[in-house]
């Protein structure tokens, strides 16, 4: 489990845990113009989402996102401390939307918040997928 997970698991009640997440969002750095382009941006995404991921020395997958929403920054923060730790390899395999499930927070997203957010996960897992392409 990771830090974020750790804090989100240990808040009781809803409002507790949407503090807890949009506290987490605080942690991603502002946006570069770089990553502020269109070929970023994740589409079916209610709030604007951009993403770029790379490939760090360690083999491992870095990912930079930001949104506009506070929320959904949160929700970048949470999934992008948590696929961090697994090989571009171990990404396909992932059920992210489980991961979500476990912390509580599927239950308490929009249907149009919920859309954005399997958008934001096709594309993390999309990207890696080329990304680990690219390296064989």
């Amino acid at each position: 489990m990771t830090e974020l997970a750790d804090k989100l698991r240990q808040t009781t009640g809803w409002d507790a845990q949407m503090r807890e997440l949009m506290l987490a969002g605080r942690v991603l750095p502002l946006p570069s113009d770089a990553l502020c382009q269109p070929e970023h941006e994740v589409p079916g995404c209610e709030s604007q989402v951009w993403l770029s991921c790379t490939v760090n020395v360690q083999g491992l997958l870095s990912v930079q996102a930001w949104s506009n929403s506070k929320i959904v920054r949160g929700l970048l923060a949470v999934l992008i401390e948590y696929v961090q730790s697994h090989s571009i390899a171990e990404i396909q395999s992932l059920d992210l939307a489980g991961y979500l499930d476990t912390l509580g927070l599927g239950r308490h997203l929009s249907q149009s918040r919920s859309n954005g957010l399997n958008a934001v996960m096709s594309a993390i897992k999309s990207r890696a997928m080329t990304l680990n392409l690219n390296q064989s």
